[in-house]
């Protein structure tokens, strides 16, 4: 079984443990807040061995975390979202050290099927101005960013098919909801609604698991939609 490292050991990171054998990883590191406060436990030592990592902390770590294990040489997946105001930093870790990334703002299967319908449906209302549009989310209280990075690239998405109109962008944040994401469009005589419903985070740790699976071997920076179909 290829070895696995997980960065970032919250809930996500243990639903990752707990699936890593369905994808023959066996998870052979495991860094959190405790034993990695800022990037004291990306070492030579420590990651000896491993095939590749995960990485699902908080935004403010993604920079040092992914400069610190490019430079181990070891390829990773980003799962944590919030940080993409940094993305030319961790770009240039990984060309500078020659190694492997992929990152999503949402590994689930769905959400990047989502995002090829949203952007068709986008692109065929482009040229209908009757036809406003709203993108919303909502997920639990504990989640750091707002609106969500699967949000803003879903808008990303409809800008990029062509919708060149306002849309006006929602978030809320509440309870234990893994989270959900609706776009819509509206006019005089119907609406259109899309949506996309988690029931839990188990899709996002499979979609996860399966980008570790690729980007073994690989050199490169690559988002998972790039790779998925």
């Amino acid at each position: 079984m290829r070895k696995l490292g997980i960065v970032g050991y919250g809930k996500m990171g243990k639903l990752i443990e707990q699936l890593a054998p369905e994808y023959d990883f066996q998870v052979a590191l495991k860094l959190d807040e405790f034993n990695n406060p800022d990037g004291a436990g990306l070492t030579a030592a420590n990651f000896a061995g491993i095939d590749v990592a995960i990485e699902f902390s908080i935004p403010a770590a993604v920079p040092g975390n992914v400069e610190g294990i490019a430079a181990l040489g070891v390829p990773l997946v980003v799962g944590t979202t919030g940080w993409l105001g940094h993305i030319d930093r961790v770009k240039r870790a990984i060309e500078t050290h020659d190694t492997g990334l992929v990152w999503s703002p949402n590994f689930s299967i769905g959400v990047n099927v989502f995002f090829r319908l949203v952007a068709e449906a986008a692109r065929l209302l482009a040229a209908e101005p009757a036809y406003g549009a709203w993108a919303w989310e909502i997920h639990h209280a504990a989640k750091k960013d707002a609106p969500s990075g699967t949000l803003l690239k879903l808008v990303e998405e409809m800008k990029k098919a062509g919708y060149k109109r306002p849309i006006d962008v929602g978030s809320n944040r509440a309870g234990t909801i893994p989270g959900t994401h609706e776009i819509g469009f509206d006019s005089g005589a119907d609406t259109i609604t899309l949506r996309h419903t988690a029931r839990s985070r188990e899709g996002f740790a499979r979609g996860a698991l399966k980008a570790a699976q690729w980007i073994v071997g690989k050199k490169g920076f690559y988002e998972f939609s790039e790779i998925t179909f």
